[in-house]
């Protein structure tokens, strides 16, 4: 029975082939359960976490290996037509590259989300960007893969030089109809490489104000304070002046006190002197950097400039309403009066004697 003919080869052929194929699942099966109980084990004891990872991301690829090896190794002590050799020759020698890209894919995948990723979270406003990371990340990735497809290719047979030309005839075309796109993209770059700003930050770009909430290859979304959410094209915020209001160290506010001209210099100086003890009585207001003149006799008052810095750790709102409460106290209390336009008319009656 096993001398048997069947497709130009005997059923025990058949069989020790099969045999081959289901030695190669058992086989899988084992490394499994030894990776589980022993290796990753003893991995786990070790302080580097590399290892760990190389074990993880080399199990996946090695046990496809081991089944293309198997299937391989069947197939070729078999008595098949030449052009299913071929097909099965060509087949291996693209399997075996994919699977080799794979692994290193992986690999590098990996790498990127223990070390980098974790970085950009604590580090997210000092040094490396989670949105950078992500670009770096796809960047490698298609790097990879793009290189194994090549290898891949050429071992089966293709004139990579003739691929490549015929590749770089159709990036021109191509390029020249994607001109927005392309223009996109290296804008996005520019962002990436320049960090004018970054995920969260209040920007004012283009006549829009709001908050970066995705940095994206081809555009920025960005939140405004309307809770609109708007999509701007990165060539335009390359090309436009960007004001990015999270990196200030302080907001200045300028106010303008305008008192009545019956006040004398004596209440003059002491609104002054209470001006600049505001620091000392509100809080997130800099003491250092602080301006209080008496700048002008106006139309209808005599005008007080105070200049002052609210700090990083302060409110922008809340904190100028401190501000204004207080003088509005303080000068109450002191019998300052504010001024609000007014005029005087003065009428003079001339005598006709006849």
């Amino acid at each position: 029975m096993f001398d048997k003919i069947f497709y130009g080869n005997t059923l025990e052929s058949w069989g020790i082939s099969l045999l081959v194929i289901i030695g190669a699942i058992i086989l899988n099966n084992i490394i499994v359960l030894i990776n589980k109980k022993i290796i990753q084990k003893i991995t786990q004891k070790t302080t580097n976490r590399l290892d760990d990872i190389l074990f993880k991301m080399l199990e996946a690829p090695v046990l496809l290996g081991i089944i293309l090896a198997a299937i391989w190794f069947a197939a070729l002590r078999l008595n098949l037509d030449i052009k299913v050799d071929n097909i099965i020759s060509k087949s291996y020698s693209i399997l075996i590259i994919i699977n080799i890209t794979w692994f290193v894919s992986r690999f590098i995948n990996a790498l990127i989300e223990e070390y980098l990723v974790p970085a950009a979270e604590e580090h997210t406003r000092k040094y490396i960007d989670k949105s950078f990371i992500a670009i770096i990340q796809r960047s490698c990735l298609g790097i990879i893969w793009t290189l194994g497809v090549v290898m891949a290719l050429h071992n089966i047979g293709v004139d990579i030089a003739t691929l490549i030309a015929g590749v770089g005839i159709g990036g021109v075309a191509f390029a020249l109809a994607a001109q927005h796109t392309i223009k996109n993209i290296f804008g996005g770059i520019t962002i990436f490489t320049d960090r004018p700003f970054r995920i969260g930050d209040r920007i004012k770009v283009d006549g829009f104000d709001g908050f970066v909430e995705d940095i994206g290859i081809r555009s920025t979304r960005l939140r405004t304070l309307e809770k609109r959410l708007i999509t701007i094209p990165n060539y335009k915020i390359v090309e436009a002046s960007v004001e990015n209001v999270s990196e200030e160290p302080m907001r200045r506010v300028l106010m303008q006190l305008n008192l009545t001209y019956n006040t004398p210099p004596a209440k003059m100086q002491e609104a002054i002197k209470i001006l600049k003890n505001i620091p000392n009585i509100v809080e997130n207001v800099d003491k250092n950097e602080i301006i209080v003149t008496f700048s002008e006799f106006a139309d209808f008052s005599l005008v007080i400039k105070f200049i002052y810095y609210v700090q990083k750790t302060g409110d922008v709102m809340t904190t100028p309403s401190e501000v204004n409460f207080e003088i509005l106290r303080s000068f109450a209390q002191a019998g300052l009066t504010f001024a609000y336009p007014t005029q005087t008319v003065f009428l003079k009656s001339d005598v006709i004697q006849s």
